[in-house]
């Protein structure tokens, strides 16, 4: 009778070190090894040599490399979701000690389509490092947030800067990004006259921008939808009843990005986050904004 012999494991496993799994994860999310070395701040050879050695400990080739962007191979989806979890794992434990341990409730605003962007993510990145505070979020229209954080109600708000009766010499910007035209990748929509539009509600700083910039040029256009919310518009879009101005990253297929050389749209410059705090916010209040603040800029 033989018995089966298991293969013999090195006598002490290496570690994964955390710099190295954050380039990982980085490339994987971005599929570009440059513009990870860029957040790094490191050269793209840098980020080059810490993956290879990565993929020599492992044993395991974690990237396809095509000719504009990177993919994961089958192992590097694997070690992705060990690499995200170890990371998380890791913040978590040193915020246990050098974070201080705040309690209470911080009240926040936020508008509807930044609460469905990049917030939930950052909620619960708070969430693991401040476990004693409660987060309390209202969503609502920036005029409103604005009146309830001056009326004491909300401790810090986000908002879309450059709306209709705004003050916009108020709050911090902690966000940029193009503002764009999009429709339905192959759509008719955008051959149509006069052009339809899909807009916000009245004083909205993408519904300004978009319906000054075509008055510049003297295209005609009408208002064929109207939302109070972005998900609106983007229903109008995929139905390809009108196009919009949305901000760059709104736009993922089925949609497609309308440009001035293609189809003769001008241009619409950027549109901005700003977060403004309340005058009697708290510590609790001040470690969420710091935060937001920080986690926005540096998804610029």
């Amino acid at each position: 009778m033989t018995t089966a012999t298991l293969p013999e494991l090195p006598a002490a496993l290496p570690l994964l070190e955390s710099d190295v799994l954050k380039t990982f994860v980085g490339i994987a999310e971005s599929g570009s090894f440059t513009r990870t070395a860029a957040q790094v701040f490191r050269t793209t050879a840098a980020v080059s040599q810490q993956i290879k050695r990565l993929e020599d400990t492992l044993g395991r080739n974690l990237f396809v490399r095509e000719n504009r962007r990177v993919r994961l191979t089958t192992d590097g989806e694997i070690l992705l979701g060990y690499a995200r979890r170890l990371l998380k794992l890791n913040e978590e434990a040193v915020s246990r000690f050098l974070v201080p341990n705040l309690a209470g409730t911080v009240r926040l605003g936020t508008p509807f389509d930044i609460g469905v962007g990049a917030l939930p993510d950052l909620l619960s990145q708070f969430a693991l490092s401040h476990p004693g505070v409660l987060v309390e979020v209202s969503v609502g229209r920036s005029y409103e947030l604005i009146e309830r954080l001056d009326a004491g109600e909300l401790d810090l708000t986000l908002l879309n800067a450059g709306n209709a009766d705004m003050d916009d010499s108020r709050g911090e910007i902690v966000y940029s990004e193009a503002l764009v035209w999009a429709g339905r990748d192959g759509g008719l929509a955008i051959k149509r006259k006069p052009l339809p539009l899909a807009l916000a509600s009245n004083g909205c700083a993408w519904r300004r921008a978009a319906m000054d910039a075509l008055d510049r040029i003297g295209r005609s256009y009408r208002i064929a939808y109207s939302s109070e919310q972005c998900a609106g518009q983007e229903a109008a879009l995929l139905a390809d009843l009108a196009i919009a101005a949305l901000p760059t990253s709104l736009v993922k297929a089925p949609l497609r990005r309308l440009t001035q050389q293609e189809h003769g749209l001008p241009p619409l410059g950027d549109y901005h986050i700003k977060l403004l705090c309340g005058s009697n916010r708290g510590a609790a209040a001040e470690a969420l904004a710091a935060l937001v603040s920080m986690a926005y800029r540096n998804h610029r």
